[in-house]
């Protein structure tokens, strides 16, 4: 029987990203289970996307989230920063703009 999880790398990548935005690729990927390389490959495809804006800083990168792009997914209308938020990440002030009212209703509780 194989193994299977309820998230995939590019929603573990995201979240490990959430959890600590100033780490490296290769840190992301020991993380997530999988190889630098296609952390890297996830990372291209979830700034693409609009989930993640990559800012070079000296020799490392510094990611930054917005929350409010919407989800991947037809069965669902929530954004990104739902499933994060689902996910264990905790909402910082300045993230808040980024969310449509919609959003900000669901999570505006847990803002600190």
């Amino acid at each position: 029987m194989s193994e299977w999880t309820f998230v995939t790398n590019h929603g573990l990548i995201l979240a490990a990203i959430a959890k600590s935005p100033r780490t490296t690729a290769r840190e992301i990927g020991d993380v997530v289970g999988i190889t630098e390389r296609a952390a890297h490959k996830i990372i291209k495809d979830l700034e693409i996307a609009g989930y993640v804006t990559k800012t070079k800083v000296g020799r490392k990168n510094h990611y930054r989230i917005h929350p409010a792009v919407p989800l991947k997914d037809e069965a669902t209308d929530a954004a990104v920063g739902e499933l994060l938020v689902m996910l264990g990440w905790r909402w910082r002030r300045r993230a808040v703009s980024d969310v449509s009212p919609e959003a900000s209703q669901v999570i505006g509780a847990g803002v600190p």
